[in-house]
């Protein structure tokens, strides 16, 4: 039911700019037709639909709809307050096609976003959070999580911005580039034969790149059936598989050895996607090892879980054209209701 709150609104004379100012009545909205209660219930909905489906049921304007959704979660924003992180996790997502990037910093202890912004995936984009931050709480960070990106390992070891801290590459960006050398593996081979026994490999490209637990029967029977038929993509997945208890060992000794006997293993295997793989992990060994440290756990998965629920953000809008609503929506898609 719609109801008409009829309210005598003071204006007074400001003595100091000699203007005519407007009481501020604080259980109004930004839009002075609205209270802030129904502004944030609009806001409420926009957690779960889409700005089109709040205007349909609520029978308001879809601009309308967009400026009470802002302002409620500019509101959780301030009432969380600025944050003071000790472990960041930084990763970069792409806003439209054409490579255009935005950099995404998180908060991995108390698993939020807490800074969205810059103009590409540069230094000096990722400088504009340390300078927003602060000098004093940007030296308090001891750990950031990133992929292997230099940019952003040079930012984070200036003088200026956080140069205490240690630095961790992501996990899953690392088995990631372990997942495009197989998939090279099997290119190759796909190529290499001829005639009938290309058909055990054609298709097969994500029966190999996903676990075999997460896989059908049906899948783990052509999985099985394609590691029969080819050796060389046998001994690929296998080692692929076996990398993955990197990340298990307690100490950097033992990681170290765990490595180069897993390097140790791809001679004579023809396997030059794995041998160019390895040579990078040689070159980024310090930001892999450094997991082994006790004080260095972190929940690797939380930032590639927030870029997974930034893309349905993006998605369920068909591409946000207003950057700062997004903004708004990837900084508070991990805080509570008010």
């Amino acid at each position: 039911m719609r109801i008409y709150l009829e309210v005598e609104i003071r204006r007074v004379d400001c003595k100091q700019c000699g203007k005519v100012k407007q009481e501020k009545l604080e259980w109004l909205a930004n839009n002075p037709f609205y209270t802030k209660r129904f502004a944030f219930f609009v806001g409420r909905r926009c957690r779960a639909m889409t700005i089109k489906d709040v205007s349909r049921e609520t029978r308001l304007d879809w601009k309308t709809v967009k400026d009470m959704d802002k302002q409620y979660m500019t509101e959780q924003l301030r009432r969380i307050g600025k944050p003071g992180p000790k472990v960041i996790g930084i990763d970069e997502i792409s806003i439209r096609k054409g490579h255009t990037y935005r950099i995404v910093v998180s908060d991995l202890l108390r698993r939020r976003p807490i800074w969205f912004g810059g103009k590409d995936r540069s230094e000096e984009s990722l400088d504009e959070f340390y300078k927003w931050l602060g000098a004093k709480k940007s030296k308090q960070i001891r750990l950031a999580v990133m992929d292997m990106w230099k940019a952003f390992r040079n930012s984070t070891h200036k003088p200026e911005n956080a140069p205490q801290a240690a630095i961790l590459f992501d996990k899953f960006h690392v088995i990631r580039h372990l997942g495009k050398a197989l998939d090279q593996v099997r290119k190759n081979e796909y190529f290499r034969l001829t005639g009938k026994d290309r058909r055990f490999i054609k298709g097969q490209k994500y029966t190999l790149l996903s676990h075999q637990e997460n896989l059908t029967s049906t899948g783990r029977q052509s999985l099985r059936l394609l590691l029969k038929a080819n050796k060389r993509l046998n001994t690929a997945y296998l080692l692929k598989e076996a990398f993955g208890q990197l990340w298990d060992y307690q100490t950097e000794g033992w990681a170290r050895r765990f490595f180069e006997n897993w390097r140790a293993s791809l001679k004579w295997q023809r396997l030059k996607p794995y041998e160019e793989f390895a040579a990078m992990i040689e070159r980024h060994w310090d930001g892999i090892a450094a997991y082994c440290r006790p004080e260095n756990k972190a929940a690797l998965g939380f930032v590639e879980g927030l870029n997974n629920k930034i893309r349905v953000i993006q998605r369920r809008a068909y591409g946000l054209r207003d950057e700062e609503h997004l903004r708004l929506k990837v900084l508070t898609c991990m805080l509570s209701e008010i």
